[in-house]
């Protein structure tokens, strides 16, 4: 971050939409599920979300300039029960519920100060009542088919060992810097 911490949590997410345009974002990983998916969270009608539905593949990234460590993540979505998504709801901080609610994410706007407005209007409407999580917003996992990690070493000779699924059993190979 900016105070120079290590955010951990931080990846990149890579999507592609239906003709193949690349878009890449920060998204904040949120664990695995039972089955061993990355998950993360956002509004469905997103760009990311859009892209997601009509493509559901994607690749994720990890990295941590610091320790000069990378991991990189390939993999198909799929979406979060509906449970596991009013949970993770419940457990964000009210400003973020309220938050998603007012955001049509990757939406026009006319100005800052409009959607802070129907921030405060909102905020106002639902004191002392419990926000509840809208069914365009929920949680997604991307269930890894390819793991690459990358380790930097002295004259550019990196370390990249690469697992990819084949059936139910993981290949590993070492890849040229």
């Amino acid at each position: 971050g900016a105070s120079g911490s290590l955010d951990f949590d931080a990846m990149v997410l890579a999507t592609a939409s239906k003709n193949g345009t690349p878009h890449a974002r920060t998204v904040l990983y949120k664990g695995l599920d039972p089955d061993g998916g990355i998950k993360f969270f956002t509004n469905y009608k997103s760009a990311k979300g859009r892209e997601l539905s009509a493509n559901p593949k994607a690749a994720l990234v990890f990295f941590w300039s610091a320790l000069y460590r990378q991991v990189r993540i390939e993999g198909k979505i799929r979406k979060l029960s509906k449970k596991e998504s009013d949970d993770y709801f419940r457990s964000r901080p009210r400003e973020s519920q309220l938050g998603a609610l007012v955001s049509m994410q990757s939406s026009p706007i006319k100005s800052f100060d409009e959607l802070d407005l129907k921030f405060e209007k909102l905020e106002r409407a639902t004191l002392g009542k419990e926000v509840v999580r809208p069914a365009y917003w929920g949680g997604l996992a991307l269930d890894p088919e390819r793991f690459e990690f990358w380790i930097g070493r002295t004259r550019r000779l990196h370390l990249r060992i690469n697992y990819q699924k084949k059936g139910k059993l993981w290949i590993k190979s070492l890849l040229s810097p």
